[in-house]
């Protein structure tokens, strides 16, 4: 896999993971600001990952992605 090819692939795995956290994070809290901070962990990681999807798109179609 190309090194850029690599970087997506973990930006998306981050994403994941950020995902997890805010669940996490949004059932553990105790009081609104949690619930912010959460919030915007939520939205950032799904930005982030339509933002690598896309790159993503654009490799595949490219014949770059393995």
């Amino acid at each position: 896999m190309r090194p850029c090819d690599e970087s997506i692939k973990k930006t998306l795995e981050l994403t994941k993971s950020m995902l997890d956290v805010a669940d996490q994070g949004d059932a553990d809290r105790e009081d609104s600001g949690c619930g912010v901070l959460y919030g915007v962990l939520r939205d950032s990681a799904y930005k982030i990952r339509m933002l690598a999807e896309s790159e993503r798109e654009k490799h595949i179609k490219k014949g770059w992605w393995k």
